[in-house]
């Protein structure tokens, strides 16, 4: 489903993220790419979902090369991910529902749908009962659950999270890679970047470290 082959990735100024990493990830697989602050976690994932390009090497998703893709081309791939970013990217402006309803108007889902979408996903991760509600007034644990509603709204065959326990207190964060497995263990691919290797001993679920932008273990 997701390969990753001799991929490097260098910024402007000189700064190398990542230096021909390779790594795979099966249909239904469970991984975590762990690592120190700046090891390429985070490039990693957004390589993979197409949100960066690579300097060099190849990214192939479902047989399909994206590093090659014209831009046109991109969002129709992404319909498969739902990405869970470090710094959530809520629209405070709006609803916990207008948040959660925003990839499914964007792919321009059938708007008769829209509903029974959004309230299946809010339902999930226990937010259906403050759909009205404005982000600002959830907690730090009730906007990373309203970010997985958003990612899983559109029903992605691949989640990609990016530190999603990373400002969480210890029972959150626990409550939070639960959903991520109880999603795997449905068939969703799901591939979290973290550098709490305290939380996921145990889960069963494959690692992948990187060390200063190179695969470690």
């Amino acid at each position: 489903m997701i390969t990753v082959s001799h991929v490097s990735k260098r910024y402007p100024g000189g700064y190398e993220a990542l230096r021909n990493v390779s790594a795979q990830v099966e249909p239904g697989e469970m991984v975590f790419v762990t690592g120190h602050s700046g090891a390429g976690k985070s490039t990693l994932l957004k390589l993979v979902g197409g949100i960066e390009r690579p300097t060099g090497g190849s990214v192939v998703i479902n047989g399909k090369n994206i590093t090659s893709m014209g831009r046109a081309s991109l969002p129709f791939l992404r319909r498969n991910f739902g990405f869970i970013f470090q710094d959530h990217k809520l629209l405070f402006d709006r609803s916990v529902y207008a948040n959660a309803a925003l990839p499914l108007i964007i792919s321009g889902f059938p708007r008769r749908e829209i509903p029974r979408r959004v309230r299946a996903a809010l339902d999930k991760v226990g937010l259906l009962d403050r759909e009205k509600a404005r982000p600002v007034t959830l907690s730090g644990g009730e906007q990373q659950r309203l970010c997985i509603a958003r990612a899983i709204v559109n029903r992605p065959a691949i989640l990609l999270a990016d530190e999603p326990t990373g400002n969480l207190d210890a029972a959150y964060a626990t409550e939070i890679i639960a959903m991520f497995k109880a999603f795997n263990q449905v068939g969703v691919t799901v591939v979290i970047a973290t550098h709490d290797t305290a939380l996921i001993r145990g889960l069963g679920a494959r690692t992948v470290r990187l060390d200063h932008g190179a695969i470690a273990a």
